[in-house]
């Protein structure tokens, strides 16, 4: 399974995709928001993981690419370092699968993957 990791945090990019390497994903990994459109123009990934907060454009942007440019229902786990409910209610919209808050706990990572891979 292809993953895109879209995080500009070099360290919680790593993590992730060491704990998805371990599991047996295919982690692809970005650090901002023009290289998440590009890689998402490219590829059709099985899952994105999408931090909010990135250079030159939002995960929230990116999100928005991915569903009314691309038109692709592609599952998307929302990354933060903060608990926002204006952007959970702003990411719901837009039909993400899941929410984390930095820094991740794996054991979720997984759930919340394997969750969101599941309604497919």
């Amino acid at each position: 399974m292809r993953i895109l990791i879209c995080e500009d945090n070099q360290m919680a990019s790593r993590a992730m995709s060491v704990v998805l390497n371990r599991e047996g994903y295919d982690p692809v990994t970005v650090s901002d928001g023009n290289m998440a459109i590009e890689a998402l123009r490219k590829t059709d990934f099985d899952l994105a993981i999408i931090d909010i907060h990135m250079p030159y454009h939002s995960g929230l942007e990116v999100i928005r690419f991915l569903r009314t440019e691309l038109k692709r229902q592609t599952p998307v786990l929302i990354v933060s370092a903060f608990s926002d409910p204006q952007m959970q209610r702003q990411a719901a919209e837009m039909k993400v699968s899941g929410y984390l808050t930095k820094p991740f706990d794996p054991d979720d990572l997984l759930t919340k993957i394997r969750a969101a891979v599941a309604v497919i």
